[in-house]
């Protein structure tokens, strides 16, 4: 505290006024003493100067006034760095009042002008990542405009088609009509699904959703959740291999949420590892979390798009292919759902195989 006071600015201040006042006293000595070096070698020149000036005003005048010189020339020397390093900061936030956000001030002192200069670059930084927040939002508005309405747009335009062709019986027999009906019925689930996504992903993101959180073994959920899965396995000539411990391991999370974004990496381990023939589901201890990883052998995510897989509406699929692109929204509302859960999703990917691993904390 004591430190602090005595490093603060009008301390300082104060330093500088009795450091000029010292040092003009000391001038006044120097320049008596000068006179009368040169008075003492015959050089009367500045003695008879100071001795006219006696005689106009008296000695106490030129005193007075000498010294006041000598303060003033000595406070304008000393602060001088103060003054330029004032006139600085004055600039630097004009700069930065125009725009200028990389702006940045150099902590010279360690004094309020020191404090003055970083509580402005902070603020410069605040404002250059407030600004560059309200960019990206805007882009991602606009992506998001974007995105969702050529999701919506696809199948909508198929179910309208297919409406039309029907309602002009444009159809050669009832077998064409089935057909036209089926396609438009499965164009309005991809419709609802795609609907629901956005809905599920909007509660998510806007915080709200609450989680019904209970104590759940993980290992008999993915078990059953696995199963469920058997039927979709045989039709892609695929197996399921399983690696879970011996005891349980209890969570606390929503069960449907969590089964939701489970369903969601094995339909994509399905989908885009047939190659592999193999999906390994494991469930494992890891300190205090509970790690569980869906594992496929197929095709790998491109290194360019792996750290992106996580994004809203992105696909790995430049085509955005209906049959295998989905809506881009499933790994992003698997990635919130778990951090509302406290855990964290990842994703590596290389020749040999794809891991999805998720790491909850244990109940």
């Amino acid at each position: 505290m004591i430190a602090k006071l005595f490093y603060s600015l009008r301390w300082k201040i104060v330093a500088l006024f009795v450091m000029s006042l010292a040092l003009s006293g000391l001038s006044l000595v120097g320049a008596f003493f000068v006179m009368f070096v040169l008075n003492e070698l015959n050089i009367r020149i500045l003695f008879d100067i100071a001795r006219e000036l006696d005689n106009m005003f008296g000695w106490p005048v030129v005193v007075v006034v000498a010294g006041i010189f000598f303060f003033v020339i000595y406070t304008f020397v000393l602060s001088r760095r103060r003054i330029l390093y004032l006139v600085r900061i004055t600039k630097a936030v004009q700069r930065i009042a125009n725009g200028h956000f990389d702006e940045r001030i150099p902590v010279r002192y360690n004094d309020e002008m020191g404090e003055l200069a970083s509580n402005l670059n902070k603020m410069s930084e605040q404002l250059k990542t407030s600004i560059e927040d309200e960019r990206r939002a805007e882009r991602t508005k606009s992506e998001l405009i974007t995105n969702v309405s050529h999701d919506l747009r696809t199948p909508l335009t198929s179910i309208t088609g297919y409406l039309g062709l029907i309602e002009q019986d444009r159809y050669r027999d009832e077998v064409e009509l089935r057909h036209y009906v089926h396609i438009a019925y499965e164009k309005s689930k991809r419709l609802h699904a795609l609907i629901d996504d956005l809905f599920e992903y909007t509660r998510l993101s806007g915080g709200g959703l609450s989680l019904k959180k209970s104590g759940i073994d993980l290992v008999e959920m993915i078990g059953q959740l696995t199963a469920q899965f058997q039927y979709e396995m045989r039709q892609a000539g695929m197996e399921i291999r399983l690696s879970f411990p011996k005891h349980k391991v209890m969570i606390e999370a929503d069960g449907d949420k969590l089964a939701r974004v489970l369903d969601n990496l094995l339909a994509n381990a399905v989908n885009y590892g047939r190659e592999g023939v193999y999906i390994d589901v494991t469930v494992r201890v890891q300190g205090k979390d509970a790690v569980t990883e869906v594992v496929n052998y197929g095709y790998p995510i491109p290194p360019q798009d792996l750290p992106h897989i996580f994004d809203r509406f992105y696909r790995v699929e430049k085509s955005r292919s209906e049959d295998t692109g989905g809506s881009g929204l499933g790994l992003a509302i698997a990635k919130q759902i778990i951090e509302l859960h406290g855990g964290s999703i990842r994703a590596e990917s290389d020749k040999s195989r794809t891991v999805f691993e998720i790491k909850l904390p244990q109940g």
